[in-house]
């Protein structure tokens, strides 16, 4: 075996020194560059095809004002401040640049639009308009500012252009006119539902009121017929007046009653000192008849005093009392005469004629008038004691009823005013709600659609530009979900082996440009159809370079066996084995080519050969057997070992003794043995044919095998003889050796 850790400066290389080693992305772009240009040629025809199926367009545009009517002085009236402060969301607008163009663009909005068209166009849609249906479809509808302010303004008006953009001039004018008459009646309506929406708080309130209004009213009206008056403090104060009133007679009919009781005294002794006769001069000798009267008298006195508190003296009730007084004075003045003539007829006289004359009738009718009279006073006395004391017992309740009242009497008031502020508030805020909020006015009507060009040659422009731009895009995005290897560079560092060379892809039946027919010097003409098939070889100046590298490796010593394997099936393993035969061949080196992979075999199939024999036969067959009788030369310098039948235990066969005798007299007939052996990861057939060559050389192709894949199989390889690896189809492959 020869030195494996030779320098690599010692390595013959045809690369020049002014050659900058190809990026890693460069690589990736390239290893992708068909699915780039697909999809640059896809993009480019999709816009080269909207370019020649476009139509022209057309835009017609209006204007419309957008101004704010708002008055603040629905803010500032006193009347109105409370009620305009539960208002101050409804009422106070202001013109939001942003939100008046939403509005504008508002799917409501056009879907009315789309109804009003639908007369002219049946099959126009919300989408239509809005410019949200196919890529084809290049109609759209814009509103732009054109002047004012941006940001919020409650008074400062603003102009918004409305554009539309259709294939048809007479469409595009026709949606903006459709726009135009949905705009206003939408300004109509929105003046009409704030009104609604302002006086609703108002309206709802009202009902309110009014019910608490009669409520108070009603609670009034029971207070006053409950208690039987109207203004419980005029009430209260008649009522002091009356007590005074009361109080000031009861003292003068007290004044008066002593006065008659001194009076009566007097006359009762005047009638006592002028006659001896006691019938005469005592009152209490007067009849049972006359008591009756007397107390009929005093009866008639206190009715009299009542009645004469509540009526005057015209009242008919007054005037019959008064005259049963004056009937009832007379009998007790007949009944007084009557018992004094009776008295001198049935006795016997105790006076004579004189003496009865000395009698003064006159003192007795004053007696009996005092009497009399003092018998109504004190009736009447009596009565005004009750009266005071009534007109007490009233004031003593009038306190709780005062309170009550004036309990009553402000909510009456309070219920009224509140009715009356809300109605004034209703009037005003229905003239001011009606002048607030915006108003949308069209400054400039709809025109005819103005052509605007068919946008060719910018699809075109389009397709050129954004085309690569996705192809590179999508390789990207393929490489970095591949996750796969895309440097030579980079299988080097990996493995950190040798790098033997970098082959392009190569076709094995003589389609590569670069691929030269096999000298055939020293072949025999008697055999053509060998000679039509070493035209079928896989030649390649990087081949030569690799084959150099491998005895450069065991310089001065040759590698008489090698196996060529790889981490994954399908990079091009067989291929390069044919490959490196032939540039074997090509410096005049016999060479046998074995196919181990005796589960997939597929040399045969590339070399268009026979596989009814090969080497798992061979392997079968006891040590008698001529291997000559398997092997098909396809060369003067190539034979070729297929793996035929497939065995029911390749492990068996490739692990026997036999396998290993066959390949020491492969070494000693040929010069190099070069071994197509199945890739490193599901079987363990490559390893044991590792154990069995000189070198091993492993294969990795750019773009399909993965880091993590990589580095698991040179693990594996390192512990056997690894010289090195071998990057497949490499673009721009450099040259490593110079011939």
């Amino acid at each position: 075996m020869a030195k494996t850790g030779l320098n690599r400066e010692e390595m013959v290389t045809t690369s020049a020194q002014g050659i900058v080693e190809i990026r890693q992305l460069s690589t990736i772009l390239f290893q992708r560059r068909f699915l780039i240009l697909g999809v640059s040629c896809l993009v480019m025809t999709v816009t080269s095809l909207l370019a020649v199926v476009t139509k022209p367009t057309y835009q017609s545009s209006m204007q419309i004002l957008v101004s704010s009517n708002l008055d603040k002085e629905v803010r500032s009236t006193n009347v109105q401040k409370d009620v305009t402060s539960e208002l101050n969301d409804v009422n106070f607008l202001v013109v939001d640049n942003k939100t008046q163009m939403k509005l504008m663009l508002s799917s409501k909005l056009i879907q009315k639009a789309v109804h009003l068209l639908r007369s002219n166009y049946p099959n126009i849609t919300l989408e239509d308009i809005k410019g949200k249906r196919a890529i084809s479809k290049i109609s759209s509808l814009k509103v732009t500012q054109v002047a004012g302010e941006s940001g919020v303004n409650r008074v400062f008006s603003q102009v918004f252009e409305v554009s539309f953009k259709d294939h048809d001039p007479v469409k595009a004018q026709r949606v903006l006119q459709a726009l135009q008459k949905v705009y206003q009646d939408y300004n109509i309506e929105q003046r009409q539902q704030r009104l609604n929406q302002g006086l609703a708080l108002v309206n709802n309130r009202l009902p309110k009121i009014q019910k608490e209004v009669r409520e108070a009213e009603k609670k009034l009206e029971q207070f006053r017929q409950q208690h039987n008056l109207l203004d419980p403090q005029v009430q209260s104060k008649i009522l002091l007046g009356s007590l005074a009133e009361v109080q000031k007679q009861r003292q003068t009919t007290r004044i008066q009653i002593q006065e008659l009781q001194a009076q009566y005294n007097n006359l009762e002794q005047k009638i006592a000192s002028s006659t001896q006769n006691p019938l005469i001069s005592s009152p209490s000798s007067q009849s049972t008849r006359y008591q009756a009267l007397l107390n009929e008298i005093q009866k008639t006195e206190m009715d009299l005093a009542k009645e004469q508190m509540r009526y005057t003296d015209d009242y008919p009730t007054v005037k019959k009392l008064k005259q049963q007084r004056q009937s009832q004075l007379a009998l007790l003045q007949q009944e007084m005469a009557d018992k004094a003539t009776t008295t001198s007829s049935t006795a016997k006289p105790l006076l004579t004629q004189d003496q009865m004359a000395k009698v003064d009738q006159q003192l007795v009718n004053e007696l009996i008038q005092v009497q009399t009279t003092a018998i109504g006073l004190i009736t009447n006395e009596k009565n005004l004691a009750e009266s005071e004391q009534q007109i007490r017992s009233q004031l003593n309740k009038y306190p709780s009823l005062i309170a009550e009242y004036n309990r009553l009497l402000p909510e009456v008031g309070a219920s009224r005013k509140a009715l009356e502020q809300l109605l004034q508030s209703q009037q005003f805020l229905g003239l001011k709600i009606a002048q607030g909020g915006f108003d949308w006015q069209v400054v400039e009507e709809p025109e005819l659609g103005i052509y605007m060009g068919n946008g060719r040659l910018l699809l075109l422009l389009g397709g050129v530009l954004i085309g690569p731009i996705l192809g590179v895009a999508a390789a990207l995005i393929w490489a970095f979900f591949n996750n796969a290897i895309f440097s030579a560079k980079d299988l080097q560092k990996l493995t950190n082996r040798p790098l033997l060379g970098s082959v392009p892809k190569l076709a094995p039946h003589g389609k590569n440009k670069r691929t030269k027919s096999l000298s055939l010097k020293g072949w025999r003409t008697e055999a053509p159809s060998m000679v039509e098939a070493s035209t079928g070889l896989p030649v390649h100046e990087t081949l030569d370079i690799i084959y150099q590298n491998i005895q450069i490796l065991k310089y001065p010593f040759r590698f008489k066996s090698l196996m060529l394997t790889s981490a994954l099936p399908g990079e091009g393993k067989t291929t390069l084995a044919l490959g490196l035969g032939a540039s074997a061949a090509h410096m005049h080196r016999r060479v046998l080519v074995i196919d181990a992979n005796l589960r997939y075999p597929r040399l045969h199939k590339i070399l268009e050969l026979s596989n009814d024999w090969g080497l798992s036969l061979l392997l079968v067959d006891g040590t008698d057997a001529n291997f000559d009788d398997y092997i098909q030369p396809i060369h003067p310098y190539i034979d070729i070992l297929t793996a035929g039948p497939t065995p029911d235990d390749a492990v068996n066969l490739l692990s026997s003794q036999r396998m290993k005798e066959l390949i020491e007299l492969f070494e000693q007939t040929y010069d190099l043995v070069l071994i197509d052996a199945p890739a490193i990861f599901g079987t363990v057939d490559a390893r044991i044919v590792a154990s069995l060559c000189n070198g091993i050389i492993m294969v990795g192709r750019i773009g399909q095998v993965s880091p993590n894949e990589l580095i698991q199989a040179t693990e594996v390889l390192n512990q056997l003889n690894l010289i090195g690896i071998v990057a497949n189809e490499v673009s721009n492959s450099p040259k490593l050796l110079a011939s």
